[in-house]
């Protein structure tokens, strides 16, 4: 098992490795998988844009995890074309008024699909919003990412089985 800290990221082809994040506030895990070479990332984000630091870790921004998290998967034999993307959290963890700047939960959110779409990998899953924190595990050689809130319990967020071809629309919950 490999632990994603805050602002890190992690890519495997291990069968048997799992990715895991945990204290998913207002940060975003976010996997991306290649089904057809099991290969397969996560990213703990933790805030949306890297302008103002830009000698930060490439994890710990939105606009710069992603092409990291690609590119590292692209190291392992990952093709760019494949690449389905899910993503857990932005939590809104205090009190603050819809649609302030201090909702730094769903400006990750808006973020990191924004960095998704601009790189052209489908999101296939989301778990986003709230108040609780939560926890992400990528199970690398069966392709499925399970989530636990805080007080609840793990389930299954989103499974890619192989053979199965996916459309193009992206799949939320």
């Amino acid at each position: 098992m490999k632990i994603v800290r805050m602002g890190e990221l992690a890519v495997s082809s291990e069968a048997d490795d799992e990715l895991l994040t945990i204290g998913l506030g207002s940060c975003i895990g976010v996997a991306v998988v290649d089904r057809a070479r099991s290969v397969a990332g996560l990213a703990h984000v933790m805030l949306p844009d890297a302008a103002a630091a830009p000698n930060a870790p490439e994890g710990k921004f939105a606009d710069t995890a992603i092409p990291a998290l690609i590119a590292a998967s692209e190291q392992l034999g990952a093709r760019r074309v494949r690449l389905e993307a899910v993503m857990v959290g932005g939590a809104q963890m205090f009190e603050v008024g819809v649609g302030s700047a201090l909702d730094i939960g769903a400006r990750n959110a808006v973020a990191v699909r924004a960095a998704l779409a601009k790189a052209r990998i489908p999101l296939r899953a989301a778990e986003t919003g709230g108040r609780r924190g939560r926890t992400m595990r990528l199970h690398v050689g069966a392709m499925t990412v399970t989530v636990k809130e805080a007080g609840g319990r793990e389930v299954e967020l989103w499974s890619a089985p192989s053979g199965q071809r996916w459309n193009a629309e992206a799949v939320s919950r």
